[in-house]
């Protein structure tokens, strides 16, 4: 049991959540109404391998950054629980089951945008990105937006401007979610030398720029409800819920004591928006007709 939930502590299985909240509206979007049911298990299941594949590369590859950081000090690399060797074999495989569940049960095109997600996420966020750059985030965040353009590939084997909103409202999400994080952690970031922007910017510029992607991202979330021809209220509930996170973004002020506690709010408040804009959706879509 402990070798078990070593390989499950490999995946980040509650990262891997977030990703599938945006798989499933994606999938009833493309449908426009209720999927069949086994390609949405399939997809799933193969978007899980996936994204376990890749944070499991992640651990390998920035093995000797979690040793210094006390959020990922017990992870099992560091604990020695599991090898590299061992890891990197494990995410090998659910990498190459994923991909074989996409190829002989969805799509070819979704096939490759989780293959391209892998990649991504492994080589252009981790290696090339996330130790040399502060945009490190809102570059490599772009692997975490992926399961939108999966989903929807994996019902229609294609792609459509609907689908690239619903991307863009990830990607520009991605950014102030994981800087409020990086505010709270930001002495672990400072310890195992990565440039995440709330280390190495004054406050005022992190703000400014959570500021810029929050308002791209309400943008994004309007065009999309636009987009995808579902009903007036929908639109209202989605400015509702942008103006939430721009309040919440208010008390984030330069100079303010209570800074890290309203990070950690606007963090935890990001994870809620993207559940209850991605519910939103799906309730908008069935009941569309």
């Amino acid at each position: 049991m402990v070798l078990a939930r070593a390989y499950i502590a490999l995946m980040k299985l509650r990262v891997v959540e977030l990703l599938l909240i945006s798989t499933i509206p994606a999938m009833i979007l493309a449908e426009e109404g209720i999927p069949d049911a086994w390609l949405v298990l399939v997809t799933l299941v193969g978007g899980t391998l996936a994204a376990g594949s890749a944070n499991a590369f992640n651990m390998v590859l920035e093995s000797d950054l979690d040793q210094l950081m006390k959020r990922t000090s017990k992870r099992p690399l560091v604990t020695g629980a599991l090898s590299k060797t061992h890891a990197a074999i494990f995410a090998s495989t659910i990498g190459f089951l994923s991909l074989i569940t996409f190829w002989f049960f969805t799509t070819p095109l979704a096939t490759l945008f989780t293959a391209i997600a892998i990649a991504f996420y492994v080589l252009v966020y981790t290696l090339a990105l996330k130790r040399h750059t502060s945009q490190n985030i809102v570059w490599g965040g772009a692997a975490g937006c992926m399961p939108v353009l999966i989903g929807w590939a994996a019902v229609t084997n294609s792609i459509s401007w609907t689908a690239v909103a619903f991307f863009l409202v990830i990607f520009f999400w991605t950014p102030p979610h994981f800087w409020a994080l990086a505010i709270k952690y930001k002495d672990d970031y400072e310890a195992a030398s990565i440039p995440m922007l709330p280390v190495i910017a004054a406050r005022n510029v992190v703000v400014k720029n959570m500021w810029f992607y929050t308002a791209a991202m309400i943008a994004s979330s309007v065009a999309l409800i636009y987009l995808a021809e579902l009903q007036w209220w929908a639109m209202v509930i989605t400015v509702g819920l942008g103006l939430i996170f721009a309040y919440q973004l208010i008390q984030l002020k330069e100079n303010s004591d209570n800074y890290n506690s309203v990070a950690a709010k606007i963090f935890h408040w990001s994870i809620t928006y993207l559940t209850l804009f991605s519910a939103l959706l799906v309730a908008a879509q069935l009941l569309k007709a």
